[in-house]
C-alpha cells in the first residue's frame, strides 16, 4: 500500500500505521483520514494481522489536531457533514474493528488527535505527551467523538472540565484519569507498544474480536451488553479456536489458533 500521508509497515503478526506530516505536526486533513480509512480496511481484511499499532511521525506530536485550513470557512452543513463523514469512515470505524488498534500516543494529542486516539481500543504514552480537546477555544465543538468517549473513560466532571477550559493534561495525570494505560519514555513507546501487540497476537482473534463487540455493546444505546456478551460466548463454542483452546490448555501446551 502507498499513501502520501501515512506509512504502514507489518512484522510478526502487528501493523503499524503512521502518520507521516511532520511539518503540519501530523494533523489530520481530509486525505490523511480517507488513507487511514483505506488502511485500516486492507488490515482488518488481512487475516495475518493480529494487531496494529497507530502512531505519529517524530517525536513532538501524535496529531496535534485537525487541519483548520480545510474548514475554517465551512458552513453548517458543511460542518456537519465533515463531522458525519469522520466519525463514519475513521473514528467509529477504528472502534468498532475487530483487530485491536494500540494507540502509541508520541507527543501532543490534541482535538481531531486526541479524538483518534480515543477511538482505538487503549493507548499508552510517552512521558512528553500532552492531550486536550481546545476545540472551544476556536468557537466549535469536538465533532469526531470527543464528547462521548472521552466522558466514558475519564468520568462526566474531568471530561466537562477538560472540554471546557480547552486545557492539555500531561501523560501522568492521563495515566491517573484513565485516558491512558501506561506512560515509558519516547525510546521505549514503541516497544512497549509491540510488547503489548504481542501478548495479544498469542491469543485467539476470533475471541478477541467477539470481546471488542461485546465490550462496545455497553456503550451502544438501546442494546444490552450482558446479551451480546451471551450471544458472543455461545458463537465462540462453534469455533476451531475453541477447540483448539480448550484441547491445548486440557493437554498442556500452548494453542495454535487457526482463526476460524
Amino acid at each position: 500500500m502507498n499513501f502520501e500521508n501515512i506509512l504502514v509497515e507489518k512484522n510478526n503478526g502487528t501493523a503499524r500505521i503512521t502518520i507521516n506530516r511532520p511539518n503540519k505536526l501530523n494533523a489530520l486533513n481530509k486525505a490523511t483520514i480517507k488513507e487511514l480509512n483505506v488502511a485500516f480496511g486492507a488490515l482488518e481484511d488481512n487475516k495475518s494481522v493480529k494487531s496494529i499499532i497507530i502512531t505519529g511521525s517524530g517525536d513532538k506530536a501524535f496529531v496535534a489536531g485537525a487541519d483548520i485550513s480545510e474548514f475554517a470557512h465551512f458552513s453548517v452543513d458543511e460542518g456537519g457533514e465533515l463531522s458525519r463523514l469522520g466519525q463514519t469512515i475513521l473514528f467509529d470505524y477504528i472502534e468498532n474493528l475487530s483487530t485491536p488498534v494500540i494507540a502509541a500516543i508520541n507527543g501532543f494529542a490534541l482535538g481531531g488527535g486526541l479524538e483518534l486516539a480515543m477511538a482505538c481500543h487503549f493507548r499508552i504514552a510517552s512521558d512528553n505527551a500532552k492531550m486536550g480537546l481546545p476545540e472551544v477555544s476556536l468557537g466549535v465543538i469536538p465533532g469526531y467523538g470527543g464528547t462521548q468517549r472521552l466522558p466514558q473513560l475519564v468520568g462526566k466532571g474531568k471530561a466537562m472540565e477538560l472540554i471546557m477550559t480547552a486545557g492539555m493534561i500531561a501523560a501522568e495525570e492521563a495515566k491517573d484519569w484513565g485516558l491512558v494505560n501506561h506512560v515509558t519514555t519516547q525510546e521505549e513507546l514503541l516497544p512497549l507498544a509491540e510488547k503489548l501487540a504481542s501478548k495479544i497476537n498469542r491469543n485467539s482473534s476470533l475471541a478477541i474480536g467477539a470481546a471488542i463487540r461485546a465490550v462496545n455493546a455497553n456503550f451502544e444505546d438501546g442494546v444490552n451488553g450482558f446479551d451480546t456478551e451471551i450471544e458472543e460466548f455461545g458463537e465462540c463454542f462453534g469455533t476451531k479456536d475453541f477447540k483448539e483452546g480448550t484441547t491445548a490448555f486440557l493437554e498442556k501446551r500452548k494453542p495454535n489458533f487457526p482463526g476460524n
